[in-house]
Order: C-alpha cells, then sequence, then structure tokens
C-alpha cells in the first residue's frame, strides 16, 4: 500500500472511531475561549481513570467507578444503584447529542468524583476521550 493510500485509510478509519457530535464541537469551542487547548484523548483517558478521595466521605470515586472502563457498555451508579447507558456514541446514539445536557452532567460529575467543577481544559479531554469510544 503507498503512501498516500495508507494515510486515506488512516484518516477514514480515524474519522469512524472519533467522531464528535455538533454539541461536542460546539462546547470544545467554547471551553477553548476559556483558555482550553488543544484536546488531549490521552489526557482525559487518565483523568477517567483517576482516583480521587472525596473529601467528605474519604471514599473513592472515579469516573469508571460508576460509568465503567468500557464506554460502550452500561455502567451502574455507586452510590444508587441506577443502571447509566452507554456513553460511548459509537453504541448509544443519543450520547452527547445535547449540549446543555453534557454541560450539567460534566459540572455535576466533576464535582460528586473530583471534589470541583472541571477546568476547561478537563472538559475538552474528557469529551474528546468519551467521543474517541
Amino acid at each position: 500500500m503507498n503512501k498516500k493510500a495508507l494515510f486515506l485509510f488512516l484518516l477514514l478509519f480515524a474519522s469512524r472511531n472519533y467522531a464528535q457530535t455538533p454539541a461536542v464541537l460546539e462546547l470544545i469551542k467554547q471551553y477553548q475561549s476559556q483558555g482550553a487547548s488543544v484536546a488531549d484523548i490521552k489526557q482525559g483517558q487518565e483523568l477517567w481513570q483517576q482516583t480521587f478521595q472525596h473529601k467528605s466521605s474519604n471514599k473513592d470515586r472515579s469516573c469508571r467507578l460508576c460509568h465503567g472502563t468500557n464506554l460502550k457498555q452500561n455502567g451502574k451508579h455507586i452510590k444508587t444503584g441506577k443502571i447509566i447507558k452507554p456513553l460511548a456514541p459509537s453504541v448509544n446514539a443519543n450520547s452527547l447529542t445535547q449540549a446543555k445536557k453534557i454541560k450539567k452532567w460534566i459540572k455535576r460529575n466533576c464535582k460528586w468524583t473530583i471534589g470541583r467543577e472541571c477546568t476547561a481544559q478537563e472538559k475538552v479531554n474528557l469529551l474528546s476521550y468519551i467521543s474517541a469510544q
């Protein structure tokens, strides 16, 4: 396979596995206007995996505790037991489609998990990581 064909194949493959919704693109642009730089999927994944000790309960929390490590599968809220639909847009067509809902849940989940609101850069990285699933 020549270099041009390989490049086109990789571009096509990457675009199929990393499709950001219009809502995500809108939010990334907004967060970049607040100081975030280019999205870093790897940093988003690291933040997703990171464990935080919550100040009020001294219990460990992380995104993966409720949503899991495979975002193509259901999660389960560790406190309420409620089933959480997959976040991966590749298996859940309703995921990441409404900017208002995305903002609400990122704010709520960052506060619950990390103990503070996420920075603009963290939001960009998380959205990019989830979009890539």
